[in-house]
């Protein structure tokens, strides 16, 4: 996706057939702010995810993927962050994964 995650949500909201007031209500959000992050002028709150996913019937591994694409990409930008550092964070990812795992194997 090329657009930011608020761009999305208009263009889900716009295919569903649905308002601003009626997506708001199903995402407990009032049109306001729903507007606000449609426009890019407030972010779209991480808990709400699995709401939109149901609402739109979308693969919530998908829909993370989207949402935090955006978070990243926009903190690499404002930060005048070369792409490298993507790939750094997923050597980081990698990592992680590896330590969460070794830690299980502790565990049981």
């Amino acid at each position: 996706m090329k657009k930011h995650f608020g761009e999305y949500i208009k263009q889900l909201r716009n295919e569903g057939g649905f308002t601003l007031t009626q997506l708001g209500a199903k995402l407990d959000l009032d049109s306001a702010n729903l507007s606000k992050i449609e426009n890019g002028k407030r972010d779209f709150n991480e808990k709400s995810l699995g709401k939109l996913a149901s609402v739109f019937k979308l693969d919530i591994n998908k829909l993370k993927t989207e949402f935090f694409s955006d978070i990243i990409a926009k903190k690499l930008y404002q930060n005048g962050c070369s792409t490298d550092a993507l790939i750094v964070a997923e050597e980081k990812v990698k990592y992680l994964k590896k330590i969460n795992l070794k830690q299980t194997e502790v565990d049981l």
